[in-house]
């Protein structure tokens, strides 16, 4: 077993950092030292940072995003399309779609997707929600935006058949060739994806 190289409260910093997405443990001991290294410029301001936002971050009541306000700025904010929902699975896909700048309209965040082999269900999503935001007669297009994974596409098909009797307009990404894609890169289902969904030129 390795001895300790440091004190409790650095080896509790390097275990906190070695549960973030992305980073083992090596990768922790680099950014602790780093931290260590940088104390005024930069542990000192993080720590600072992280204790506001655990006091005021808090779930949209509407739309599922995380921010400091709920209702939170996308919805809160007037310029956006009422009349369309993007619904996506997590906050982060959110995030994502906001830095493309393609969308102006609002979001809703499932929190996942249906899987039974890991035992989430319907009621573990935030599903019924959706169904209340749509059943106001404001909202006239859902767009699925959801990963074209085997859970991604379970979802998208029960909200489906869920919205089927509204008047609602459902849609879902385009799947195929990726701008800059090479096809020799590309697997078979992209690829069959993309001749499904071809377009005039």
């Amino acid at each position: 077993m390795a001895e300790r190289v440091a004190g409790p409260e650095i080896e509790r910093l390097i275990q906190l950092l070695a549960r973030l997405p992305g980073l083992g443990p090596r990768s922790a001991r680099r950014a602790a030292l780093h931290l260590i290294r940088k104390r005024e410029e930069l542990l000192g301001p993080l720590a600072d940072a992280m204790q506001t936002a655990h006091a005021h971050i808090v779930t949209c009541s509407s739309c599922g995003n995380v921010d400091t306000a709920d209702p939170c700025t996308i919805c809160a904010d007037p310029r956006r399309d009422v009349s369309t929902i993007v619904v996506v699975e997590t906050v982060s896909d959110l995030w994502a779609l906001e830095r493309s700048g393609a969308v102006r309209s609002r979001y809703h965040v499932l929190g996942g997707t249906l899987s039974p082999l890991d035992g989430v269900g319907p009621d573990d999503l935030n599903i019924g929600n959706l169904v209340e935001r749509v059943s106001t007669g404001e909202v006239k297009e859902v767009i699925l935006a959801v990963n074209a994974t085997v859970d991604g596409q379970t979802t998208a098909h029960y909200i489906t058949d869920i919205l089927s009797h509204t008047q609602v307009r459902l849609t879902r990404l385009a799947h195929g060739v990726p701008v800059g894609g090479e096809l020799d890169y590309l697997d078979e289902g992209t690829l069959s994806a993309a001749i499904r969904q071809r377009t005039t030129f």
